[in-house]
């Protein structure tokens, strides 16, 4: 049916064949050739010439234009429908199919009749087909017999005499036919060996594309399993710190329950002897009233009261240290001295005889001193140490600008205006600037909280026991970084608690 459709649009509106040389007026309406030049000078009589299919008129002869796309158009659909169709001879009755066809003679012979035709060169024999223009020079309607080196085209004997191309050089059809097909076998075979070599580049890309497929593949599984490993790690720190929380917070709840047990137990003795007052209250003998044993419940009254108290205080200050937030304190490494060794962690300081040998540095100490990686420049901090692997001892605070080169005891915590410092070395107490000041303690300081206040300008020390003891707060204004800092005497070693 589209062939059919494509068929009509390609006939003549005159002859109602295919377009033979198709030509076109203004107007864009298609004619044969000849069609329209007969048409044309059929209406030169009349003067007035006009489209045989708009009726669009003209008032001179219009010129004609060749339509080389529909020409090329027709001669596609014809060729088509040519080889489609099946070729048979020419002098057969019945339908033989034909073997050559003779552009000479324009017939279609079958192997028969083939064999009576002139053998002269001059009838040029080729596949059966009915197309006989393609074959004919459109000019001179002669067979193609040669073909013009110079303009690339088929051409008639009288094209190449007489014609456009005279004096050109031209070659036999089948000659040149030899060469091009000699070319085409040429660029065919480096076609041939380019499509060989892009093989080969595909290959290497495929290649290239599975090793690399195979890396992703490793480097994807490796990422997995460390992922997998670090994960694993966080649950199991995830389980740790919250199985430690729960402990604490066990232990705190046990303490704080044993201590208002106790409080219970003062407040009922307390009020036993509330009651011993009362019922005195109502003796009506004035000397039972005036006895000294009046006095001495009083006393013993006031001193259950200040007990109470201090129970409640200490109840409190447990509370507070509960409920404070751990600063995460690291020891600094290149600020320790060369006798201390400081532990993986960075939790633990301990004196060694031997030297450790690390690169000296302007943050290094020459005393057997380390400061903390981390400074403090607000807020408020706290932060646990345990003294008890040393019988001698400073801890505190130290600006950044502390002295760290000299060899005497200038530069230690406490002993100049750049830190301030708790220590145990012959007697207990507190240093700041090189001013002692001594403190009194019922029992060895095993364990040491330090509570520090920027904005306040307080640096708090409490020795962790049981009760819990303030020992001293000094008050000062604080205008440069601060770090938690360590002195260690021989055989000592300090640890800052998790």
């Amino acid at each position: 049916m589209a062939a059919d459709g494509l068929r009509e649009e390609l006939n003549c509106s005159i002859c109602l064949s295919l377009y033979k040389e198709p030509m076109y007026l203004r107007c864009g309406h298609n004619f044969c050739q000849d069609c329209i030049v007969i048409v044309l000078d059929t209406q030169k009589g009349s003067g007035v010439y006009s489209c045989p299919e708009c009726r669009e008129e003209y008032k001179e002869r219009p010129p004609l234009g060749r339509n080389r796309k529909l020409c090329n158009i027709v001669d596609n659909f014809r060729s088509a429908h040519q080889e489609d169709a099946e070729v048979f001879c020419t002098y057969c009755d019945s339908s033989v199919p034909a073997t050559k066809t003779c552009l000479t003679c324009e017939a279609s012979f079958c192997s028969k009749h083939l064999k009576k035709h002139s053998k002269s060169a001059d009838h040029i024999l080729t596949e059966p087909t009915t197309s006989f223009e393609e074959r004919k020079c459109s000019i001179h309607k002669e067979i193609l017999k040669y073909y013009c080196v110079m303009d690339n085209t088929c051409i008639c004997m009288s094209c190449w005499v007489a014609g456009d191309h005279k004096g050109h050089q031209v070659e036999l059809l089948n000659q040149a036919s030899e060469k091009m097909i000699e070319k085409l076998r040429e660029s065919a075979n480096k076609l041939n060996s380019e499509i060989q070599e892009t093989e080969k580049r595909i290959q290497n890309l495929k290649n290239h594309r599975t090793e690399e497929k195979e890396k992703t593949f490793v480097v994807t599984k490796r990422v997995s399993d460390l992922f997998g490993d670090i994960r694993k790690q966080l649950d199991d720190t995830e389980k740790r710190f919250l199985a430690e929380i729960s402990r604490q917070e066990e232990e705190v709840s046990q303490s704080v329950s044993n201590l208002i047990q106790k409080l219970e137990e003062q407040k009922d003795e307390l009020s036993r002897k509330i009651n011993q007052m009362e019922k005195l209250c109502n003796t009506q003998d004035p000397i039972t009233v005036l006895k000294k044993q009046l006095t001495e419940m009083t006393l013993m009254l006031h001193n259950g009261l200040l007990h109470f108290t201090d129970s409640l205080i200490d109840l409190k200050r447990k509370r507070q240290f509960s409920e404070m937030e751990n600063s995460d304190i690291l020891l600094d490494i290149n600020t320790a001295d060369n006798n201390i060794i400081i532990s993986e962690d960075l939790k633990t300081a301990t004196y060694s005889d031997t030297c450790q040998n690390r690169p000296e540095g302007p943050e290094r100490f020459k005393s057997w001193q380390v400061l903390s990686t981390n400074s403090f420049t607000s807020g408020r901090h706290y932060w646990e140490v345990d003294v008890s692997g040393a019988e001698k001892w400073l801890t505190g605070v130290a600006a950044h600008s502390i002295e760290r080169k000299i060899n005497g005891n200038e530069s230690w915590i406490g002993y100049n205006d750049k830190s301030w410092s708790l220590h145990v070395i012959e007697t207990f107490g507190t240093m700041h600037n090189n001013i002692f000041k001594r403190l009194n303690s019922d029992s060895p300081v095993k364990s040491v909280g330090l509570y520090l206040d920027y904005e306040a300008g307080r640096l708090s020390f409490y020795q962790l026991c049981d009760p819990i003891r303030h020992l001293h707060t000094f008050t000062a204004t604080f205008t440069e970084p601060l770090h938690a800092a360590f002195y260690l005497f021989k055989k000592c070693s300090i640890k800052i608690k998790k």
